[in-house]
């Protein structure tokens, strides 16, 4: 379980934040105030921060950058503010994730767990090459080949084709991948598309002949090894 700052000025939800993470397991510390959260952030530190936007000392989204400056720990931003520009600008701004309040402790706690998989926070490592058919994807180099041969991705294509690599054989939604790998909620099709042609170029295929990239219509994304595909023997890595 994780060690979890709450940093929220209102007392009752203060409180029952803290009772339903320690209801699940976690080590729990809680702060009402911006400064306070950067003191513990720097000077103790923790797994994850829960933050909620309107403190009385400073707002929550000069907190967040702040937060940013000091380290890379997940923050979830829990919000009144429903507006879409605002809650692009929080996840452009080092969010890793956000709530619109009112919101259920089930809600919360699935949103902890997904962020902490994802950064690698989950109780077992995830292993560090990913391989699906003749791909061989080195999550912590940041490197990839196909049959052997090293590929030269952008960093979003990375990210993109580690994610679906994670799932293989599965059809993964496209507001999934959008939130997992662009780290929005919205909209984005269209960048998808525009990724998943270039990837698709850069792994030998296209939509109508795909090999690795299938396009599930109306659906999502689904990675799997061709048939004829054999991995590489020796595990080489780009």
């Amino acid at each position: 379980m994780a060690t979890v700052l709450v940093v929220e000025d209102d007392p009752f939800v203060r409180s029952a934040l803290i009772r339903h993470l320690a209801e699940t397991g976690h080590a729990v510390r809680s702060v009402g105030t911006a400064l306070e959260a950067l003191r513990e952030v720097a000077q103790v530190g923790c797994d994850l921060v829960i933050l909620d936007l309107g403190l009385p000392d400073l707002d929550g989204s000069e907190v967040l950058k702040m937060i940013r400056g000091l380290t890379n720990v997940p923050v979830i931003v829990c919000t009144a503010r429903d507006d879409e520009a605002e809650i692009i600008r929080l996840l452009n701004d080092g969010a890793d994730d956000y709530l619109v309040k009112p919101f259920s402790g089930e809600h919360l706690t699935a949103r902890m767990t997904a962020v902490l998989r994802r950064l690698g926070g989950g109780t077992a490592p995830a292993p560090q090459v990913l391989r699906v058919g003749g791909l061989a994807i080195d999550v912590q180099r940041r490197e990839a080949a196909l049959d052997g041969r090293a590929l030269d991705l952008t960093r979003r294509e990375f990210d993109l084709l580690a994610f679906l690599a994670g799932r293989p054989g599965v059809v993964v939604p496209r507001r999934e991948i959008l939130a997992e790998v662009w780290r929005q909620t919205y909209g984005g099709d269209q960048t998808i598309d525009v990724h998943l042609s270039w990837l698709r170029r850069k792994l030998g295929e296209t939509a109508s002949n795909p090999r690795y990239l299938h396009t599930v219509r109306g659906v999502g994304v689904r990675l799997e090894a061709p048939s004829e595909a054999v991995a590489d023997p020796v595990g080489r890595r780009a």
